[in-house]
């Protein structure tokens, strides 16, 4: 999937170099908004690969958390709603949708039978690492210029 070319709302250079009424503790209004333009550009290009590979935002920000955060041990469905920051019975209805779709499974745990744990079927680890893949390359893409946003925050 190509980056779409996407008009930048501002020349880059001028950020971090511009300060409010000369005010020691002034504010970079523009650094702030590049910032935030970067980011929801960023998570609009992941809401299109979603849903062109057949997935919601949510499954594959799932999807992303649960193999992420589950290196030593499957995630259970509460921390994946920690994760993903929504409530526990939001995360168990998606859970649910996931399951049927067979992109994750559920583990019973082993020391507390009232914990479900979740884990990424194949069908769930090859979607993940095709959107993984365009994803980084979207990053590498916008990374000098976030680089350049988050280098201005750091100025005194």
């Amino acid at each position: 999937m190509a980056r779409s070319k996407q008009r930048e709302p501002r020349e880059l250079a001028l950020i971090g170099k511009r300060q409010t009424h000369g005010d020691a503790a002034a504010v970079d209004y523009e650094a702030l908004a590049q910032f935030r333009f970067q980011l929801r550009r960023f998570l609009s290009f992941s809401e299109t690969a979603a849903r062109n590979a057949g997935l919601t935002p949510q499954q594959h920000q799932a999807l992303l958390a649960i193999k992420g955060f589950s290196t030593a041990a499957p995630l259970s469905v509460g921390e994946l709603a920690e994760l993903l920051l929504v409530r526990h019975h939001t995360a168990v209805e998606l859970v649910d949708r996931m399951t049927k779709l067979r992109l994750l499974e559920r583990i019973a745990d082993e020391d507390d039978s009232r914990r479900i744990l979740v884990k990424l079927t194949k069908k769930g680890e090859q979607k993940l690492r095709m959107l993984s893949k365009i994803h980084l390359q979207e990053l590498q893409t916008a990374s000098a210029t976030l680089t350049k946003i988050l280098q201005s925050f750091r100025r005194p």
